[in-house]
Protein backbone atom coordinates (compact mmCIF):
# COMPACT_ATOMS: atom_id res chain seq x y z
CA UNK A 1 0.00 0.00 0.00
CA UNK A 2 2.81 2.40 0.87
CA UNK A 3 4.52 1.60 -2.44
CA UNK A 4 1.41 2.67 -4.41
CA UNK A 5 1.22 5.93 -2.48
CA UNK A 6 4.89 6.67 -3.17
CA UNK A 7 4.43 5.87 -6.86
CA UNK A 8 1.38 8.14 -6.91
CA UNK A 9 3.36 11.02 -5.42
CA UNK A 10 6.21 10.47 -7.90
CA UNK A 11 3.71 10.35 -10.78
CA UNK A 12 2.07 13.62 -9.67
CA UNK A 13 5.49 15.26 -9.27
CA UNK A 14 6.67 14.17 -12.74
CA UNK A 15 3.38 15.21 -14.33
CA UNK A 16 3.63 18.61 -12.63
CA UNK A 17 7.20 19.09 -13.89
CA UNK A 18 6.13 18.14 -17.42
CA UNK A 19 3.23 20.62 -17.33
CA UNK A 20 5.52 23.38 -16.00
CA UNK A 21 7.97 22.77 -18.85
CA UNK A 22 5.17 22.95 -21.40
CA UNK A 23 3.92 26.15 -19.79
CA UNK A 24 7.43 27.64 -19.86
CA UNK A 25 7.77 26.67 -23.53
CA UNK A 26 4.58 28.57 -24.43
CA UNK A 27 5.51 31.58 -22.29
CA UNK A 28 8.87 31.82 -24.08
CA UNK A 29 7.20 31.26 -27.45
CA UNK A 30 4.81 34.16 -26.92
CA UNK A 31 7.05 36.59 -25.00
CA UNK A 32 9.22 39.33 -26.47
CA UNK A 33 12.62 38.43 -27.89
CA UNK A 34 15.67 40.25 -26.66
CA UNK A 35 19.26 40.66 -27.78
CA UNK A 36 22.16 41.60 -25.53
CA UNK A 37 25.47 43.27 -26.33
CA UNK A 38 24.36 45.73 -29.01
CA UNK A 39 27.27 48.02 -29.87
CA UNK A 40 28.89 49.33 -33.04
CA UNK A 41 32.04 47.58 -31.75
CA UNK A 42 30.46 44.09 -31.73
CA UNK A 43 29.42 42.46 -35.01
CA UNK A 44 25.82 41.30 -34.82
CA UNK A 45 23.74 39.07 -37.04
CA UNK A 46 21.19 41.31 -38.77
CA UNK A 47 18.55 38.59 -38.59
CA UNK A 48 18.90 38.44 -34.80
CA UNK A 49 18.52 42.20 -34.51
CA UNK A 50 15.44 42.23 -36.73
CA UNK A 51 13.63 39.44 -34.87
CA UNK A 52 14.36 40.92 -31.43
CA UNK A 53 11.89 43.24 -29.72
CA UNK A 54 14.29 44.71 -27.15
CA UNK A 55 17.91 45.70 -27.79
CA UNK A 56 20.19 45.88 -24.73
CA UNK A 57 22.87 48.42 -25.67
CA UNK A 58 26.41 48.77 -24.29
CA UNK A 59 27.28 52.47 -23.99
CA UNK A 60 31.10 52.39 -24.02
CA UNK A 61 32.37 49.07 -25.34
CA UNK A 62 36.16 49.13 -25.90
CA UNK A 63 35.98 52.59 -24.31
CA UNK A 64 34.21 54.00 -27.40
CA UNK A 65 31.02 55.89 -26.70
CA UNK A 66 28.04 55.03 -28.88
CA UNK A 67 27.00 58.70 -28.84
CA UNK A 68 30.02 59.50 -31.03
CA UNK A 69 28.64 57.32 -33.83
CA UNK A 70 25.50 59.21 -34.93
CA UNK A 71 25.04 57.06 -38.04
CA UNK A 72 24.87 53.94 -35.89
CA UNK A 73 22.57 55.65 -33.36
CA UNK A 74 20.17 56.69 -36.14
CA UNK A 75 20.27 53.21 -37.66
CA UNK A 76 19.38 51.57 -34.34
CA UNK A 77 16.59 54.11 -33.81
CA UNK A 78 15.22 53.40 -37.30
CA UNK A 79 14.60 49.78 -36.28
CA UNK A 80 11.77 50.92 -33.98
CA UNK A 81 12.75 48.56 -31.18
CA UNK A 82 12.64 49.08 -27.46
CA UNK A 83 16.12 50.12 -26.33
CA UNK A 84 17.64 49.42 -22.91
CA UNK A 85 20.91 49.78 -21.02
CA UNK A 86 23.31 46.86 -20.68
CA UNK A 87 25.99 48.25 -18.41
CA UNK A 88 28.40 51.03 -19.29
CA UNK A 89 31.61 49.26 -20.35
CA UNK A 90 30.24 45.69 -20.22
CA UNK A 91 33.22 44.52 -18.22
CA UNK A 92 33.03 41.19 -16.40
CA UNK A 93 30.45 41.46 -13.61
CA UNK A 94 30.58 45.24 -13.98
CA UNK A 95 27.72 45.90 -11.57
CA UNK A 96 28.57 43.16 -9.07
CA UNK A 97 30.72 45.74 -7.27
CA UNK A 98 29.04 48.88 -5.97
CA UNK A 99 28.99 51.77 -8.43
CA UNK A 100 28.30 55.44 -7.83
CA UNK A 101 25.30 57.41 -9.02
CA UNK A 102 27.71 59.25 -11.35
CA UNK A 103 28.79 55.97 -12.94
CA UNK A 104 25.19 55.03 -13.72
CA UNK A 105 24.42 58.59 -14.83
CA UNK A 106 27.27 58.48 -17.35
CA UNK A 107 25.65 55.43 -18.94
CA UNK A 108 22.24 57.13 -18.99
CA UNK A 109 23.71 60.33 -20.47
CA UNK A 110 25.47 58.49 -23.31
CA UNK A 111 22.29 56.53 -24.06
CA UNK A 112 20.26 59.77 -24.08
CA UNK A 113 22.75 61.57 -26.34
CA UNK A 114 22.67 58.69 -28.83
CA UNK A 115 18.95 57.90 -28.90
CA UNK A 116 17.36 61.15 -27.67
CA UNK A 117 15.41 59.24 -25.03
CA UNK A 118 16.09 58.11 -21.50
CA UNK A 119 16.35 54.39 -20.83
CA UNK A 120 13.49 52.65 -19.09
CA UNK A 121 15.18 49.27 -18.59
CA UNK A 122 18.55 48.01 -17.43
CA UNK A 123 20.18 44.59 -17.52
CA UNK A 124 23.55 44.13 -15.81
CA UNK A 125 26.33 42.36 -17.73
CA UNK A 126 26.51 38.66 -16.80
CA UNK A 127 23.35 39.34 -14.74
CA UNK A 128 25.50 40.02 -11.67
CA UNK A 129 24.48 43.01 -9.57
CA UNK A 130 25.08 44.12 -6.00
CA UNK A 131 22.17 44.94 -3.73
CA UNK A 132 23.16 48.63 -3.62
CA UNK A 133 23.37 48.86 -7.41
CA UNK A 134 20.01 47.10 -7.76
CA UNK A 135 18.36 49.61 -5.44
CA UNK A 136 19.99 52.56 -7.22
CA UNK A 137 18.86 51.33 -10.65
CA UNK A 138 15.34 50.38 -9.55
CA UNK A 139 14.85 53.99 -8.39
CA UNK A 140 15.27 55.09 -12.00
CA UNK A 141 14.19 52.24 -14.27
CA UNK A 142 13.14 48.62 -14.53
CA UNK A 143 15.85 46.11 -13.63
CA UNK A 144 15.87 42.90 -15.69
CA UNK A 145 17.68 39.92 -14.19
CA UNK A 146 17.77 36.15 -14.13
CA UNK A 147 14.00 35.64 -14.30
CA UNK A 148 13.99 37.74 -17.45
CA UNK A 149 16.37 35.22 -19.04
CA UNK A 150 14.11 32.30 -18.10
CA UNK A 151 10.88 33.76 -19.48
CA UNK A 152 12.26 35.37 -22.66
CA UNK A 153 14.36 34.29 -25.60
CA UNK A 154 17.59 36.24 -25.11
CA UNK A 155 20.19 36.25 -27.87
CA UNK A 156 23.75 37.62 -27.84
CA UNK A 157 25.41 39.45 -30.71
CA UNK A 158 28.68 37.61 -30.23
CA UNK A 159 26.84 34.32 -29.53
CA UNK A 160 28.28 34.17 -26.04
CA UNK A 161 26.55 33.44 -22.80
CA UNK A 162 25.51 30.24 -21.10
CA UNK A 163 23.47 29.02 -24.06
CA UNK A 164 24.30 29.47 -27.74
CA UNK A 165 21.77 31.31 -29.92
CA UNK A 166 20.71 28.17 -31.82
CA UNK A 167 19.86 26.49 -28.50
CA UNK A 168 17.60 29.39 -27.54
CA UNK A 169 15.43 28.76 -30.60
CA UNK A 170 14.85 25.16 -29.51
CA UNK A 171 13.25 26.26 -26.27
Amino acid sequence: MVKKEVLGVIYIFLLSMYLLLILLFFIRLLSERQIDDISPEIPCDQELIEKSDILYVIQKYNNKSISENKIWCNYILSLNKELALHGLYHTYEEFAEDRSEEYLQESIDIFTQCFNQTPKRFKPPQLKISKNNAEMIENQMRLDGKLNQIFHKVYHCNDSGKYKNFMINIF
